[in-house]
């Protein structure tokens, strides 16, 4: 039972046929928890114009039972041996344990929350940057490694965003995006599930890094990407609500992405891993750039909240 309540044009709309097909799926997973609002769809469909074909349809059945219910018993005492029991008690079917029933339902839920981007390549590909960066640095000594990673760390989670969620992405989105749990909710519930693996990867990829060479830039900490990130994932969520994810997630990476490669073309220096070292630590290193961080992140957070509608419709995702 739940506090909402279908309105009443809904659900005539419904019974009558004339209601669309997201909006009839969503209805119907609301009725399947409801029965106030069942016992409403079934008065309105048997008062309705297909409440005569109804009838009639159930009173053909009940005619059909109660005629055959007496001949079948009579065939079945007929095929019994006399020598046979009258009655034979029935083997009970072994109950599934509730706790198996209740973790196997919970995984579920889990591993459909968490989206397509979990489920498919993505997260293999987010292993394979954070052990690609440690091969680089100890298999092929290469000492740019650290500010590689940390350039592309900030764009992992919107490309896990852009997977997750849209028709693109889940075959079962137009069903998904009409329940109850879809809409804004289902969006965060799988950006929080792609930062979860993101996260801790690359962060801890960050940390078994070695440092830099002594002649170079000191390279900002390996957490330092944290907020720039999570701003990123933000704002990609914000501008979802208008230009649907993939476009939202393309235009927030190629942005990062540019800005970080401009300045690398334009400087003097021909050293390109003391240029991004360099970069980095101005949009990184200091109390400064992270509390602008911190301030386009609660900023994306604000519009994301006031566009929550947004994401319950189908053409905009």
């Amino acid at each position: 039972m739940t506090g909402w309540h279908a309105p009443d044009d809904l659900v005539a709309r419904y019974t009558d046929g004339s209601l669309p097909e997201p909006d009839a799926w969503s209805l119907e997973k609301h009725l399947e928890s409801c029965g106030h609002c069942a016992a409403r769809a079934s008065h309105a469909a048997r008062a309705g114009t297909a409440g005569v074909v109804l009838a009639e349809v159930r009173n053909a059945v009940l005619d059909a039972v109660l005629t055959s219910a007496p001949a079948a018993q009579s065939a079945a005492k007929a095929q019994v041996p006399a020598s046979a029991p009258t009655s034979r008690a029935p083997v009970p079917a072994r109950p599934v344990p509730k706790r198996a029933r209740a973790v196997g339902g919970r995984l579920g839920r889990m591993v459909w929350a968490a989206g397509p981007a979990l489920r498919g390549a993505w997260a293999g590909a987010v292993l394979l940057v954070a052990t690609g960066a440690l091969a680089l640095a100890y298999g092929g000594g290469f000492e740019g490694a650290r500010p590689l990673l940390l350039a592309l760390a900030p764009v992992v989670p919107v490309a896990g965003v852009a997977l997750s969620y849209g028709p693109h992405a889940d075959p079962l989105h137009e069903i998904v995006a009409t329940s109850p749990s879809g809409g804004l909710r289902l969006v965060l519930m799988r950006t929080a599930a792609v930062l979860a693996v993101s996260v801790p990867l690359l962060t801890v990829a960050g940390l078994l890094l070695p440092a830099t060479d002594p002649r170079l830039p000191q390279a900002p900490t390996a957490a330092a990407w944290l907020l720039p990130g999570l701003a990123l994932t933000l704002a990609t969520l914000a501008l979802s609500g208008y230009v649907g994810c993939r476009t939202a997630s393309a235009v927030v990476g190629c942005g990062w992405l540019l800005a970080l490669a401009a300045p690398l073309l334009t400087a003097p220096n021909p050293d390109l891993t003391a240029r991004l070292t360099r970069q980095l630590s101005l949009y990184f290193t200091g109390a400064s750039p992270q509390w602008g961080w911190a301030a386009a992140s609660a900023l994306c957070a604000l519009l994301l909240a006031a566009r929550r509608s947004a994401y319950d419709r189908l053409e905009t995702m």
